[in-house]
């Protein structure tokens, strides 16, 4: 149904500057026609909007700068009320928070976003501290590998390994191996829906849903100039080529792109498991959320879609206490507790 309430080896890549710039302009001058009208964003998130801005986290500057200051970010490291501890893979790790009293033998499956440029495990933690107040259920992060450095399929591959140890080591979690959401923010709900696919194509044990919130799910929107021209707030089409050229390592605009690189170019999404998509109408990624939600539906698969009014890209973790955030969060909980059969 469809609804819309209001290997130990040091490896330098250098990545083809040219592939990170959009085809059609050379510097901001040529975007200098329509920026994104503040009255356009919900008076309660104005704040926000206003003083994030879209860096250009393509360039190694940038990331490098960001990601010295998210280091100064405090990191949960647990409470009274929820275990948090660490698991090294292969190539990657993963962060697991249990709450001390559960509430159900449900997990979540949590992919952090950050355009595949940037993040790491540690990067939500306020908002699934708030998913376990709420739920009471064990949550996974996964700490993946990043482009420009470790472009596709690295993350994804990563992501599958955190998956597959979640489902081997279910009952020594306290959790149910078939009540697993695969969930994500941004690249994160892209990764999830590619994650969905993949899993659905090798077999074996299935997510119970999908959890995707403004999801990074279409190259080709980085190649409409009509949305360059937008500047839209926090993460514009400008840092959507970038991201998307440094994961894809080419163009977003080829004919082709990998299979599980992109989700919106699968051609068939039957089977894939129950879906709830949150996005923001004035977020870049409305039109091809609007667009894989209703695929989705048309594929016979469930995908429950909210709409917030005014709301900007990741608005939900930016303002949590506000009234767009609050029913955001109230609807993914709506929904976490049916798919977990805690209703």
């Amino acid at each position: 149904m469809l609804r819309a309430p209001n290997s130990g080896v040091a490896m330098v890549f250098k990545l083809d500057e040219s592939l990170v710039v959009p085809q059609g302009y050379n510097n901001d001058d040529d975007l200098g026609e329509l920026i994104m009208d503040l009255d356009k964003v919900h008076p309660e998130l104005r704040g926000y909007a206003r003083w994030i801005p879209a860096l250009s986290y393509e360039k190694p500057t940038t990331r490098m700068v960001v990601s010295c200051l998210l280091k100064l970010i405090p990191k949960f490291k647990g409470d009274q009320n929820i275990k948090v501890s660490w698991i090294d893979h292969d190539q990657s790790r993963s962060k697991i928070y249990q709450p001390l009293v559960p509430k159900s033998n449900g997990a979540l499956l949590w992919i952090h976003g950050g355009g595949y440029l940037l993040g790491d495990a540690n990067a939500d933690d306020f908002s699934i501290r708030r998913i376990i107040e709420a739920l009471g259920i064990t949550v996974v992060s996964v700490d993946y590998r990043l482009a420009p450095e470790k472009p596709f399929p690295a993350a994804l591959d990563d992501i599958v390994v955190s998956w597959q140890w979640l489902q081997d080591h279910a009952s020594d979690l306290g959790v149910d191996p078939r009540l697993v959401v695969i969930g994500g923010q941004s690249a994160g709900g892209g990764l999830a829906a590619t994650l969905a696919q993949r899993l659905y194509d090798e077999g074996g044990q299935q997510p119970v849903a999908q959890l995707l919130l403004c999801p990074m799910l279409d190259d080709r929107t980085a190649t409409r100039m009509d949305l360059t021209k937008e500047k839209h707030f926090l993460w514009n089409n400008a840092n959507n080529w970038g991201g998307w050229a440094c994961y894809l390592g080419q163009s977003p605009d080829l004919p082709e792109a990998p299979a599980y690189a992109v989700a919106a170019r699968r051609q068939s999404l039957h089977g894939l498991p129950h879906a709830w998509l949150g996005i923001g109408d004035i977020d870049l990624f409305y039109e091809e959320s609007i667009a894989y939600a209703q695929r989705l539906n048309d594929s016979d698969v469930d995908c429950e879609l909210l709409v917030t009014e005014g709301g900007p890209h990741a608005f939900e973790d930016a303002m949590p206490k506000s009234s767009p955030s609050i029913a955001h969060w109230d609807s993914v909980f709506t929904f976490m507790r049916r798919v977990l059969q805690q209703d």
